[in-house]
C-alpha cells in the first residue's frame, strides 16, 4: 500500500473521528431524532435525483438502511444527547466490530475462529471496563447501553450491506439514505413532539445556530460522501484486511478531538478500556490466509469490522 494511499486511509479516519464533534454540535440546537432525520435527508433527495439505484434485492437494501442508517443513529444520537461525551461516543460506538463477528456467526453461519473468538473476547472485556466506569458517572449508565445499542444496530446494517453484494458499494450506501428520514421523522413526531420539533427550527435561523447547520453539512459532504468516497476507493485497490486497520484510529481521533475541543477528559480506566476495545478489534481482524487459496475481500465503505477475518462456511462473493 503506497504511504500515498495510507495518508488517505488517515484523512479518512480523521474526517470520521472529527464526526462526533460535528454531532455534538447540531444536537446543540437539534433534538436527537430530527437530527438525525436532517443528516439523511439532505442526502436523500441527491441521491434519488442524481445516483442510480444499486442493482441489490431490495430487502437488503431496506436492512441496510434500518440498521445503519435507523438504529445506529437513532440510537447514537440520542445516547450523546442524553449524555454520552462525543470522544467516547467514537470509542464504544467500534463495539459494532465484534458484534458484526457474533451476529455472522449466529445469523449467517459463519464460522467463528479462535482469532476472532479472542478478539471479540478482549473488546468485550474493554466495553464491560468503560460501562462500569459509567457507573459512576453524572450521566449514569444509559448513555452508554445506547450506544452500545447503536453499534448493534451498525453490526446488522453490516449484515445486510454483506448480503446485498452490491457491485457499487458507493452506490448502495448512498441509496441507504433514503431509507431514514421517514422513520425518523415520524419517530421525531412521536417521541419529541411538535412543539419541539417547532422551536428548534425556528431557533436554527439565529446566528447562534450556525455551529449546529455546519455540524450538519459536515456529517453529510465531509464524513459520508467525501470520507466514504476515499475509503470506496481505497478499498477497491488493496485487500480490505490492509485498509480496515485504519479504522480504529477513529476513537483515536474522536477522544483527542473532544478533548482538545470539548474538553472531555476520559477517566484512565476508560482509556484502558478503549486500549482493549481497539486492540480486540484489531487482533479479530487480522486475516490468515490459508496456502493456495484467495483471500475474501469486503466491500461495504463504511464496514470497519472484522469481514475479512471471518472463516466462512457460506461466502458471499469477493467485491
Amino acid at each position: 500500500m503506497p504511504i500515498r494511499h495510507r495518508l488517505l486511509a488517515v484523512v479518512v479516519a480523521v474526517l470520521w473521528g472529527a464526526n462526533f464533534i460535528a454531532i455534538h454540535a447540531s444536537l446543540e440546537v437539534f433534538p436527537p431524532f430530527l437530527c438525525a432525520a436532517l443528516r439523511f435527508l439532505l442526502l436523500a433527495v441527491p441521491t434519488v435525483l442524481l445516483v442510480p439505484r444499486p442493482q441489490v434485492p431490495t430487502r437488503w437494501l431496506v436492512g441496510y438502511g434500518i440498521g445503519f442508517g435507523i438504529l445506529q443513529f437513532a440510537f447514537l444520537y440520542l445516547a450523546m444527547d442524553v449524555g454520552m461525551p462525543a470522544g467516547l461516543a467514537s470509542l464504544v460506538l467500534q463495539s459494532s466490530a465484534p458484534f458484526t463477528v457474533v451476529l455472522g456467526a449466529a445469523l449467517l453461519g459463519e464460522r467463528l475462529s479462535p482469532r476472532a473468538a479472542a478478539g471479540v473476547g478482549i473488546a468485550a472485556l474493554g466495553m464491560a471496563l468503560v460501562g462500569s466506569q459509567r457507573l459512576d458517572a453524572q450521566a449514569g449508565l444509559l448513555p452508554f447501553v445506547l450506544t452500545l445499542l447503536a453499534g448493534l444496530g451498525w453490526a446488522f446494517g453490516n449484515l445486510a450491506s454483506r448480503l446485498a453484494a452490491a457491485p457499487r458499494p458507493l452506490h448502495l450506501t448512498m441509496w441507504m439514505t433514503v431509507i431514514p428520514p421517514l422513520p425518523l421523522l415520524l419517530l421525531s413526531l412521536l417521541v419529541e413532539g411538535p412543539d419541539r420539533i417547532t422551536a428548534a427550527l425556528a431557533d436554527s435561523w439565529a446566528v447562534a445556530a450556525i455551529p449546529a447547520w455546519l455540524g450538519l453539512a459536515y456529517t453529510t459532504l465531509l464524513a459520508t460522501v467525501l470520507g466514504s468516497g476515499i475509503w470506496t476507493w481505497l478499498m477497491a485497490r488493496h485487500p480490505s484486511g490492509t485498509v480496515a486497520p485504519f479504522s480504529m484510529l477513529v476513537p483515536v481521533t474522536g477522544l483527542a478531538l473532544a478533548w482538545l475541543v470539548l474538553g472531555e477528559v476520559p477517566a484512565p480506566l476508560e482509556l484502558l478500556g478503549g486500549v482493549l476495545v481497539v486492540g480486540g478489534v484489531l487482533w479479530a481482524s487480522r486475516t490468515v490466509r490459508a496456502k493456495g487459496t484467495l483471500g475474501a475481500r469486503g466491500g461495504d465503505i463504511r464496514l470497519e469490522v472484522p469481514e475479512e477475518s471471518l472463516e466462512r462456511t457460506q461466502v458471499t462473493p469477493a467485491r
